[in-house]
């Protein structure tokens, strides 16, 4: 009478191993960069409120304002604190100046420990995020940062 033995070898073992480990190292890189993508929606998503905000104070005032407080808004970083947020006049390529009757610029910066400042679109780093208005147009900075 021959007793037949169950359980795993130590080779099968190693196998499985072997898989999960190839799994984790081809899953988790895409894992980050798939959090970090979400993540960039908390600074979109407080660039929206500004607009919106900004376009209610416009109607009231003469000019676009460069202070958060005046828009309601009490804290400089975004809801989740991800990034950090001001408001100046818009430049060519940056956020510069004071506000005028046609023009401002929304920056969001990535805050240093929060994961964000490594948050690339290809080559392209998406650690400070630009929302151009000019005469009620919006364009966004870096533009490969703000697809969809």
């Amino acid at each position: 009478m021959t007793r037949r033995q169950n359980g795993f070898t130590l080779i099968e073992m190693m196998i499985v191993v072997a898989i999960i480990g190839i799994l984790a190292a081809i899953a988790i890189p895409n894992y980050q960069d798939y959090v970090r993508k979400s993540r960039r929606t908390d600074a979109t998503v407080t660039i929206s409120k500004i607009q919106q905000a900004q376009e209610k104070w416009r109607a009231n005032n003469t000019s676009y304002t460069a202070t958060l407080s005046d828009l309601g808004i009490t804290s400089s970083t975004t809801e989740n604190g991800y990034y950090t947020i001001s408001i100046a006049k818009d430049g060519a390529s940056s956020c510069t100046g004071t506000p005028d009757g046609t023009t401002y610029c929304v920056k969001a910066v990535a805050v240093t420990g929060k994961s964000q400042t490594s948050d690339k679109a290809g080559a392209t780093s998406c650690s400070t995020l630009y929302m151009h208005i000019l005469n009620g147009n919006a364009t966004g900075t870096p533009a490969a940062c703000w697809s969809k």
